[in-house]
This record gives structure tokens, sequence and C-alpha cells, in this order.
């Protein structure tokens, strides 16, 4: 009996997990046809359409539209819109991936000091050239070598002096964070570059204004599925290390390995995402709690879920960046962060009133 009702369990929150999930598509392609067609040039949703099925098929074959419009759907808003769709699914599965690993519902980039080691090494890149002779990938490289490099210290400072908790990786993510943070603004005013420091200012409070087709783009799009893929393919892993060290050690799991993995899979993606976007906070944070209150805390629900709502957040609030000042751009980092400190102020209430 109790096995007929695990399986009748399992298959219902399977089919959950569908609806929502094509539910969100839905809702995203929806907020993507939305994000492309408003701006300072009123693009009608079928015209949308048009302009990018017939780039990626070629039907129509002749343009009822105008020049202007075509390129202002295919080369600036859709690439945008990507962009946005992409760093939003990033962001919140890695959100995912690390409240896993360190047990702690507070846990995100942002909050864990990566985004910080991720905007300092670009910054670098930016402002001093630092390119490691890698080229047009040189933002990538250091963004994405300044996330490991955060995650290792955050994750030796924590593990120093005994027992790795919860506690000690938060407070030295907010340490090493704010370490990051002065090192990055000192580079700002050490450079002597005043259209760098400006561009570097603006670009840390995240902006998808340089969207483009291209190796940035690409890279994004690339990292971010092999990221999802991958954290869904863990899904059991993640759940046994969510439960705990000892729950993952009696089904042959290694924590310490498992950990470390998850360390260079959010670094590499946090830094690939920081150097094509900025340094957007919260969605990390937010999300994933959203995805366990629709379909549950298993993760290979949880992983797709987040993703789809990552996306669909990030594209609705570039909406808002691009629209709400016109014709001045919003940071989209601030908007982020006016959803998300509330809602960590509610996580922070209910964790004081359970240990109450």
């Amino acid at each position: 009996m109790t096995e007929t009702t695990d399986a009748l369990g399992l298959a219902a929150g399977r089919r959950r997990t569908l609806w929502w999930c094509a539910g969100l598509v839905l809702a995203l392609a929806a907020a993507a046809v939305l994000g492309i067609g408003v701006g300072s040039v009123p693009i009608a949703p079928g015209e949308v359409l048009q302009v990018i099925t017939r780039h990626a098929v070629g039907w129509p074959a002749r343009l009822g539209w105008s020049p202007a419009v075509d390129a202002i759907v295919w080369e600036v808003r859709l690439p945008r819109v990507l962009l946005g769709a992409c760093v939003g699914a990033g962001l919140a599965v890695c959100g995912v991936a690390l409240q896993a690993m360190v047990r702690n519902v507070l846990a995100e980039p942002y909050v864990l000091g990566v985004n910080s080691g991720a905007s300092c090494g670009a910054a670098a890149a930016i402002l001093f050239g630092v390119g490691l002779g890698l080229g047009e990938h040189a933002l990538q490289a250091t963004a994405f070598l300044g996330a490991l490099a955060a995650s290792v210290l955050v994750y030796g400072v924590a593990r120093s002096g005994g027992r790795l908790t919860s506690l000690k990786l938060l407070l030295s993510g907010v340490a090493v964070g704010y370490a990051l943070n002065a090192l990055t603004s000192f580079l700002v005013f050490a450079s002597g570059n005043a259209e760098g420091s400006r561009s570097v200012m603006f670009w840390l409070l995240g902006s998808l204004s340089l969207a483009g087709w291209g190796t940035p783009l690409a890279a994004v799009v690339v990292v971010v599925l092999v990221v999802v893929a991958a954290l869904t393919t863990l899904g059991r892993r993640l759940d046994a290390l969510a439960i705990g060290d000892e729950t993952a050690d009696s089904l042959g799991i290694s924590p310490d390995r498992l950990r470390a993995g998850l360390l260079l899979l959010v670094s590499l993606c946090v830094g690939v995402l920081v150097a094509a976007s900025g340094s957007i906070g919260f969605v990390g944070l937010v999300v994933p709690h959203l995805a366990r209150r629709c379909v549950g805390a298993r993760h290979v629900r949880t992983v797709p879920v987040a993703a789809l709502m990552g996306a669909l957040l990030l594209v609705l609030a570039d909406l808002v960046a691009r629209t709400v000042l016109q014709p001045q751009e919003l940071p989209i980092g601030i908007l982020t962060a006016l959803l998300g400190a509330p809602f960590l102020l509610v996580l922070v209430r209910r964790a004081r009133s359970g240990a109450a």
C-alpha cells in the first residue's frame, strides 16, 4: 500500500512539474514578445513574430515592414531578451545549487561573494586590460577566475578552525564579498580612466545593454544549458546533500567531492554571467524558494522550474528597467535588489520565529 501511495505521489509530482514548466514556457514566450515590442519604438506583436520567423526560417520571403523595424527586433532587442532569459535562468539554478550545498535558504551567489569576485576580475580586465592573453575572451576569463577565487576563499575561511557550518559559510561570504567590493572600488579610483570608471560603475549594477549576437551571448547560452542539464542530472545527489552529509555518505556520495564540483560549476556559470551582464543580485535567492513552493524540494523538479522562473523574472525586470525612466535606462540590479531585499527580510524573520 505504501509503495502504491509513493508511486502515485511521484506521478502527481511529475504532472505538477510538467504543468508548471508548460505554463512558464508560455509566459516566457509572451514576456519575450512583449519585451521585444515595447520600447522607444513600439512594434506590434505580429510584426515581432514575423521578423523572427523570417530570420529563423526565411518566411515570409518579402519584407512587410521597414528595415529599421527589422534591425530593432533582430539586432537589438531579441539578443537582449535572450541574454536576460539566460542570465536569469543561470542565476536561479546557481542559487538552487548553493542552497543545497550549504543547507541554508539564504545562500545565493551575491550573498556568498561569488558575484563580487567575478565583478572584481572583470573590472580589472576593463580598467587595466588584464586579459591573460585571451583576447576577446579576456572579460569572461577574468570574471570566471575572480568568481572561482572568491568561492575557494569563502570555502577555505569557513572550513578553517573546525567543522564547516552554514552560518560560518554565510558570514565568510559576506566578509569576502565586502572585501572584494572594496577592492573593486579601489581599482576604479586607481585606474585614472574616467570613461572606464563610469562603464564599470554602471556595469556593476547590472545591465543587458551590451547584448548582441556574438561570442558573449553564445557562451552564456551554452554555459547555462550545460549547468541546468548538469544540476538536473545531479538532482538526487543534491537531495542527499541538502538533507545532510551523513545521508550522502550512506548513499555512497562524497559530500566534499560533490561540493567541490558544484563550486567549480557555479563559479564558471556566475563568471560568464557577470562578464555578460554585470552583477545582478537576489535572483538566486528569491527564485529557488518560489520554485520549491510550486513543485516541492526535489531538485530534479526544482532546477528546471527555477530556470524558467528566473528567465521570466529577468526578462520582465529588464522590460521595466528600459521603460520606467525613458529615455534613461535604470540598472537592472536596482530592480532585483528592490525585490530581493524585502524577501530576504521575510526569510530572516521566519528563521528567527522558527528559532524562538
